[in-house]
């Protein structure tokens, strides 16, 4: 994997990776900062985990979003200390225990951006049924 980030100006950077593109800057003004794409990353990294988990075990839902919250040291480098996932997703009540079941898969076993803030930090999560 490779990345190739380019300064823009002042704290703006753009960054692409296989043809795609994102900005990233550091005063949050014109793109996200850096560590909030990592708390993206992670989001996108368990949601496909997820979204493919429940297909597989044929568990049918509509709305899905995730919530990443991360709290960090006061002392630099600012590292997080424990992130919060809250999925939220519209399925019947009875699938409670399986989409629990497809986020505990994803967070302990396949998803590879979990396993590394896993290195450092605590990893929890929430889940709300619609």
């Amino acid at each position: 994997m490779k990345t190739i980030t380019t300064w823009k100006s002042a704290h703006q950077f753009q960054s692409e990776h296989d043809g795609n593109v994102i900005a990233i800057d550091g005063d949050k003004v014109n793109g996200h900062g850096p560590k909030a794409l990592l708390l993206s990353g992670l989001a996108g990294c368990s949601g496909i985990d997820v979204v493919d988990i429940l297909e597989k075990m044929r568990v049918e839902f509509s709305e899905f979003s995730m919530e990443t919250e991360a709290e960090q040291t006061e002392e630099h480098p600012k590292i997080f200390t424990e992130v919060t996932i809250t999925y939220r997703i519209k399925t019947a009540p009875e699938n409670e225990d399986k989409v629990r079941k497809a986020i505990e898969l994803s967070l302990d076993k396949y998803c590879g951006v979990a396993a590394m803030l896993k290195k450092n930090s605590a990893v929890n999560y929430k889940l709300v049924i619609l």
